[in-house]
């Protein structure tokens, strides 16, 4: 019997860690069972998750495990009693978040301990590799990647089979392939689960992807922020030279290839490729004039090629399985699975890996379970800053690049921000041109002083001094940077605002003309009452408040000096009786 205990970057902050060391403290040199490691499955809803296996069958799977269950385990697993863990073991419809999903990018997390290289093998790891290098020319390779459809998991959904086919026509010996890791959008961490739960299977896809091109060095650009990430990475790539995986003549043919990686500094523009590889040349992080494309002009000027952590994530079972099986998934714009981290106002948040094709309510619904409380649905955020509100109306969309592009927002690399009815779009809108104006480069005028402008007006409309005209004046920013913009930042920083404004016009004009705030969310728009008939006069409010604004005598109706009060909502989390009102 084997204890596997889920040691992500979400289990850890669980608490996965201390789980792990209270369930060792208890064994001994007797026990039959073993304790071991993996990733993050993706329930990050269930954390901390610890799996029992009987051989390779998972028999239990246990939810929420905290340190006092430690001994309970340890028994289940001494007397094969596994009744003893029944009130942890995951219910029926919680198992529904997996059962519903297609994981391909994903197939290994949560299974394989991801700093074992014979667990990877074991799970059929570096096959793909293997038939590549011994059976397939890189035209060939190239050629597969064509026929599966797969097109950039980071955002632009640019054909894989392109770029690599550039560059390898590209003049030059001296090639790089780059891994794009630098997940920069608010609430997504489908890269960093991948690299820390999976590494060994960046690294097969990237030789992959190498031997296609012609590259004789690889680089994994990836945020400082992902320490487990590292890690995991590193000891995978000691693992992959030490069995010739990687470095001088791979196994045994006369492809040499060799990984380095490079930790960013969290910069959201080193996001865009040329960007990136500014920083990797050690200079600041700011894009460049295109063309010359990378795959003409890269890294050191020399023909390079760019793709994210999902997007190399499919190559080595496209390669085992075939272009036709990829193809086979999806829409006929878009072919294969995505990978979603499925998060904000939802009851299981997550990491999701589904078929193309697939609605926005069957994965909220379906898989997320629904709305946190049961409130009402109100949009979901597709494409991070880059990206746009898809509102209720809309919520049986198809889930493909050219359905999600009519709505006015983008698959992006695959955030997905679940929000409710108690969300202030305007709010939003703000949230993401605060971080866009923060991130830019400042490299050109429209992105640099445009988005801080915008900003500048939302933030008025929020704290209830906007104006008419202020929403014209706002689209006509919005097209203004998209037109004037060097790079993808500025050209999609306004999309989050067009949206809101195109689908929740009303709620900007109830700021602007009626200073308030629809969702109530608005702290400079709202008005604290208390409801006269309701109010027992408890003095719990009173006492609540900071700042003395609540009055009035024990047993007696209490009321509120609105120019004292700071709307610190204290009276309304501490009033029982329903007497406080907020509108």
């Amino acid at each position: 019997m084997r204890i596997i205990i889920g040691e992500g970057s979400c289990g850890i902050a669980a608490g996965a860690g201390k789980v792990h060391n209270a369930i060792s403290a208890l064994m001994t040199a007797k026990d039959s069972f073993t304790l071991g490691s993996t990733g993050c499955i993706g329930m990050c809803f269930l954390e901390p998750i610890v799996d029992i296996y009987d051989g390779k069958t998972l028999v239990r799977r246990l939810v929420r495990v905290s340190e006092k269950d430690a001994e309970n385990i340890v028994n289940a697993a001494r007397n094969n009693d596994l009744s003893l863990l029944d009130s942890i073991t995951i219910k029926p419809e919680d198992e529904e978040f997996l059962n519903r999903q297609t994981r391909i990018a994903l197939r290994h997390c949560g299974l394989i301990d991801p700093v074992s290289l014979d667990d990877y093998i074991r799970a059929d790891g570096y096959q793909g590799l293997k038939k590549a290098l011994t059976t397939m020319t890189p035209e060939q390779v190239i050629e597969e990647i064509k026929i599966s459809g797969l097109v950039g998991r980071g955002g632009a959904g640019f054909p894989t089979w392109f770029k690599w086919n550039a560059c390898r026509q590209s003049p030059g010996s001296e090639k790089y392939l780059i891994c794009n890791a630098d997940e920069g959008d608010p609430g997504a961490f489908m890269d960093r689960a991948v690299i820390e739960s999976d590494p060994h299977n960046l690294i097969e896809g990237m030789l992959i992807g190498a031997y296609a091109i012609g590259a004789s060095e690889m680089i994994v650009y990836v945020r400082a922020e992902y320490p487990l990430a590292i890690a995991n990475l590193e000891k995978a790539i000691a693992q992959a030279r030490e069995a010739n995986l990687l470095g001088e003549n791979i196994l045994g043919t006369d492809f040499s290839c060799d990984m380095r990686i490079k930790a960013g500094a969290g910069a959201f523009v080193c996001g865009e490729e040329t960007a990136l590889i500014e920083s990797l040349e050690g200079k600041r992080g700011m894009p460049r004039l295109k063309p010359p494309f990378p795959a003409q002009k890269g890294y050191t000027d020399a023909p390079s090629n760019i793709n994210n952590v999902e997007t190399f994530a499919n190559v080595a079972w496209i390669i085992n399985n075939g272009g036709e099986a990829f193809a086979a998934m999806g829409t006929e714009n878009s072919k294969g699975t995505k990978v979603f981290a499925l998060t904000g106002k939802i009851k299981k948040g997550g990491l999701v890996e589904i078929p193309m094709g697939a609605t926005l309510r069957e994965v909220i619904y379906d898989i997320g379970g629904g709305i946190k409380d049961d409130k009402e649905f109100k949009a979901v955020q597709m494409g991070g800053p880059s990206g746009g509100c898809i509102p209720a109306e809309l919520l049986d969309t198809v889930i493909d690049y050219k359905a999600l592009s009519a709505t006015g927002a983008i698959m992006g690399s695959g955030g997905m921000v679940v929000m409710d009815e108690s969300t202030c779009m305007v709010g939003m809108a703000k949230f993401f041109l605060d971080f866009t104006a923060r991130e830019s480069c400042g490299k050109c005028v429209h992105c640099r002083i445009g988005t801080k402008r915008i900003y500048e007006i939302l933030t008025r409309i929020v704290n209830g001094e906007g104006r008419e005209g202020d929403i014209e004046l706002l689209e006509e920013l919005c097209v203004a940077i998209k037109d004037g913009a060097l790079c993808g930042l500025g050209q999609t920083a306004p999309n989050p605002l067009l949206t809101t404004i195109r689908y929740f016009r009303n709620e900007y004009e109830a700021h602007i003309r009626d200073k308030k705030c629809p969702a109530k969310e608005c702290t400079a728009l709202l008005t604290y009452s208390i409801d006269t008939e309701k109010c027992v006069g408890c003095t719990v409010c009173a006492r609540k408040c900071p700042v003395g604004a609540i009055s009035g005598a024990v047993k007696r109706p209490h009321s509120v000096d609105t120019e004292k009060c700071i709307r610190c909502n204290q009276c309304l989390i501490s009033c029982r009786f329903g007497a406080v009102n907020v509108r």
